[in-house]
This record gives structure tokens, sequence and C-alpha cells, in this order.
């Protein structure tokens, strides 16, 4: 016999089918307060400015102008959520899953004040949210693990809060740096008591990943 197990198959097909519906933009929650109501499992996507998060869940979800994208980094302010059409009227009832977009940290030319709005909001949601069921963090390829990403995966541990490290952009660098570098981010969070003991290596221009990526958030959906 020959061709993949039916099981993968049938996987790949779920995935197919989920991520193919058309996903819409619900609301932009610029302080706690305006936090939709607790319901569906939420799955969000945290990182630095300009790591590309916005250009993923585009990719994930085959929607090229749904998540705001930048050349100004920085300028996405709000926790964006997202969840497939047809659940964004409350009457409709609870979607499966919903995709949040963090505002991106780490962006040192903006002002001082706007900067601590916006981390103390990410820093807020990460800590009190009992729907949020996993926080994929994203690492450009090109710069690897930096000081702030450091930070975030401080608090997320003393938070408990499950993470999955993600990293964006592989097709910027040389094939043959992709496995040092995982073995390489691999080994900077092995002790890590919230990290994911596996990794993702993606590329929103190329595809690569997604699948992968696609099968560990509907793993989340009910």
């Amino acid at each position: 016999m020959t061709g993949e197990p039916s099981s993968t198959n049938e996987t790949g097909e779920a995935e197919r089918r989920f991520f193919a519906k058309p996903w819409i933009f619900v609301r932009g929650v610029p302080s706690m307060k305006f936090l939709p109501p607790e319901g569906p499992p939420e799955i969000a996507f945290a990182g630095r400015s300009n790591v590309g998060k916005s250009s993923l869940i585009n990719a994930l979800l085959g929607q090229k102008g749904l998540a705001r994208t930048s050349n100004t980094p920085g300028r996405t302010q709000e926790l964006n959520f997202f969840v497939p059409d047809g659940f964004g009227d409350p009457a409709a009832g609870l979607p499966p899953i919903a995709l949040v977009d963090m505002p991106g940290y780490g962006y040192a030319k903006a002002p001082k004040d706007q900067v601590d709005s916006w981390t103390a909001l990410v820093f807020d949601y990460l800590r009190g949210r009992p729907s949020l069921k996993r926080v994929f963090l994203l690492i450009d390829a090109r710069h690897g693990l930096k000081a702030n990403d450091g930070e975030v995966m401080d608090l997320l541990d003393k938070a408990a809060m499950s993470y999955q490290i993600v990293l964006t952009k592989i097709d910027k660098i040389k094939p043959p740096a992709v496995p040092k570098l995982t073995e390489a981010t691999l080994l900077a969070i092995k002790r890590r008591p919230a990290a994911y003991p596996s990794l993702i290596a993606t590329s929103s221009e190329k595809g690569v990943g997604l699948d992968d990526l696609k099968a560990e958030i509907l793993s989340f959906a009910v």
C-alpha cells in the first residue's frame, strides 16, 4: 500500500474544511473592559513588532486583508479577535474557536506612554483570561530569541500559560540554518515550565509549516 494513513488524510481534510471557511474580524479590544464574553477557546498570537503576526494569520485563514498589516511596526495596538463567519452575532451561538492577534512588543520608536499602554494590555490579557488556551509566540527566524522575548516567556511561565514557539520568515534564511536555529531555540526553552517542547517553523510567503500550525489550532476547537 502507498500513501498516507487514512487517519492522517482525515485530519488533513478536517483542517482544510475548517480553515477554508470565511473568517471575520469581530472586535478590537483597547483595554480589558472591552473583552468579549468568555466562551470559546482562544488561541493568541504574540511576538515582537514586525515579526509577521498579521501576515501569518492572513496566510492561515487564506484571507489577505483580514488581519491588519503595516509597514510601521507597532501600529496594531489592540487585541484583535477573529472567528469563523456566522458567529459574529451573539444570537448565532458560540464559535468553535477564536484567534487573537495581539499587539506587538519591543518597538522602541513609539512614544513611551503608548508602548506602556499596549504592553500592559498584552500582559493583563495573558495573565487573566481563562478561555485563553494557547499562545503562539512568534520569533523572527532572521533574529532568533531576543531579551524582550525572554521577558514575555518569564511572564507566561509565571502565569502557567501554555505557549509554543513559532519561527516566522524561515524563507529569509538559508535552509541549512533552519535546523540549527530550531535546535538552539529548543535548547533555550528546555527548562521553561510553560513552554511546549516542540516548535513550528513557518513561512507565510511560501506556505511552509501552515498545515502543522492549523493542526495545533484545530486540536483546541470545540
